[in-house]
């Protein structure tokens, strides 16, 4: 999105049309490293769960000054990740106390009570924090990660942390490295066959996020921008010209996707602007090395259409397997009824005379047809959502007119 940190006020065009339309930005540092097909490539022949036990305890061990912490944090949604991280935190460190942490949106599908078991099962103390309105703090959250994104939901997360403990454990890496996306997995292989050309097996991933962006996405960039396709697709198409198989393709681009460039970078700035050290097993080297070799057929069952197979076996020896709904959606917020309440007003307000089409970044036509709209399909309203936190992001750092103190209401 820019040139460097300290030159917050130059935009780049590639930048702003990979967020708005990749959800991540591909130009930017990552902390994670980046990995080629080759890494992927199948290494061992079927993975044994107790090296990935293992390689999660030492982590925890590694990462936590055993003789020293008394009291850990973890982000608990409910669901595979943090259900195992948690599980092995309280087996290789039994007498240490756990804050657990879920999310409670309104007027969204409500998973609390799945964490709270989990939570009471591995006796841990559990907070939820409550979220009436998503947007509140956006201006706040954006001027930390210097960004503009605006699904945080980490935000609030680390936020409570911070108050409880100075260590944040996480799931963080589970659907990326162990196959977690299967509704992403399921739709791309309905989409392309055998002769399929890397061309099209892009076309078929991106049609697979299909939430990112929108039918007319072309059209909602001013002429600054200089949107095309073409760029896009170059961005990609080196995660499908390669030996691999379909589903390992989608893996590699997973990988190099919003996890390098989104989600990673993302919540190692918020941990770091509120002093939370990060606890996340799953993304040390060894298990991202180990796992990046498993083969796909022990990460997703084509079959079942069930992912994560390897960490559900091992969630499966202690019994916690049961207490995982069947379909998890991790800490989401219903952007539909965030849209009604207080998505649609927000956009209105500062997106009809906003300063990003003002400086021809943003098509203001497009912003017209849409944004009085109040049955606006899904991915008009995430694409609204983006827009709002450019435009947020482009106040704090270039035309410098908005406090990030500011809250949006």
């Amino acid at each position: 999105m820019l040139s460097s940190e300290q030159g917050l006020s130059k935009v780049k065009p590639d930048s702003i049309t990979n967020i708005l339309t990749l959800r991540y930005d591909p130009t930017i540092k990552p902390n994670l490293p980046k990995k080629t097909w080759s890494d992927f490539k199948p290494s061992i022949q079927e993975p044994s769960i107790e090296f990935i036990e293992k390689s999660i305890q030492e982590t925890i061990k590694k990462q936590l000054n055993v003789s020293s912490v008394k009291k850990i944090c973890i982000a608990l949604s409910g669901g595979i990740d943090s259900a195992l991280i948690l599980t092995l935190i309280k087996k290789t460190i039994p007498d240490i106390q756990v804050d657990a942490i879920s999310v409670k949106f309104a007027n969204s599908v409500d998973e609390t009570d799945s964490a709270s078991k989990i939570a009471a099962e591995l006796e841990a103390d559990h907070h939820i924090i409550h979220v009436e309105n998503y947007l509140h703090e956006l201006p706040k959250a954006i001027s930390i990660i210097k960004l503009p994104f605006w699904d945080l939901h980490w935000y609030y997360v680390v936020k409570k942390s911070q108050s409880l403990s100075k260590h944040l454990a996480s799931g963080d890496g589970g659907d990326e490295l162990f196959g977690g996306y299967t509704f992403r997995y399921k739709k791309f292989l309905s989409l392309i066959n055998n002769n399929s050309t890397p061309l099209e097996k892009t076309k078929a991933y991106l049609s697979c996020h299909e939430r990112d962006r929108v039918p007319d996405q072309e059209k909602l960039f001013g002429k600054k921008s200089k949107f095309s396709w073409e760029s896009i697709y170059k961005t990609l198409i080196v995660y499908f010209d390669n030996p691999l198989s379909p589903i390992e393709q989608v893996f590699l681009a997973d990988y190099n996707g919003k996890l390098l460039y989104n989600f990673n970078p993302i919540n190692t700035k918020i941990l770091n602007h509120f002093g939370v050290e990060p606890i996340s097993p799953l993304l040390s080297e060894d298990m991202i090395s180990y796992a990046l070799g498993i083969p796909f057929q022990y990460k997703y069952d084509k079959t079942k259409d069930i992912g994560k197979l390897a960490l559900r076996k091992l969630l499966s020896k202690y019994h916690i397997d049961k207490l995982i709904p069947d379909e998890k959606l991790g800490f989401n917020v219903n952007t539909l009824n965030l849209w009604k309440f207080f998505g649609q007003s927000l956009c209105q307000e500062y997106l009809i005379d906003s300063e990003v089409v003002k400086d021809g970044w943003i098509n203001k036509d497009w912003i017209s047809k849409y944004v009085y709209k109040d049955d606006l399909d899904v991915r008009y309203v995430n694409k609204f959502l983006g827009l709002l936190a450019f435009e947020i992001w482009y106040r704090l750092f270039v035309t410098k007119d908005m406090s990030a103190n500011t809250t949006l209401n």
